[in-house]
């Protein structure tokens, strides 16, 4: 588990749940109250097959050691995807 006051990660039964608290980032969010939903997948090659024909808000960005994307779902959601960058 990886906990602090901008990003934490859950594991639920292995599951890995990701929170990013906006806010802090300055960062402007038109949904939700507090947090943005991250999933990370395994390779840079599976999160592009997922975010292929889809909204994109944040384009892909090497955000410290990881690939992240944000995409629109079909109900104006945000949803954060990462991948470790090998």
């Amino acid at each position: 588990m990886i906990k602090n006051d901008i990003y934490s990660v859950f594991d639920i039964n292995g599951f890995r749940l990701g929170l990013f608290a906006y806010e802090k980032m300055n960062e402007i969010h038109t949904f939700g109250s507090n947090c943005l939903p991250s999933i990370e997948v395994e390779t840079i090659d599976i999160l592009k097959n997922k975010i292929s024909g889809l909204e994109i808000c944040f384009p892909l960005s090497q955000i410290g050691k990881n690939w992240v994307v944000e995409i629109v779902d079909t109900e104006s959601n945000h949803i954060e995807i990462t991948t470790p960058i090998r």
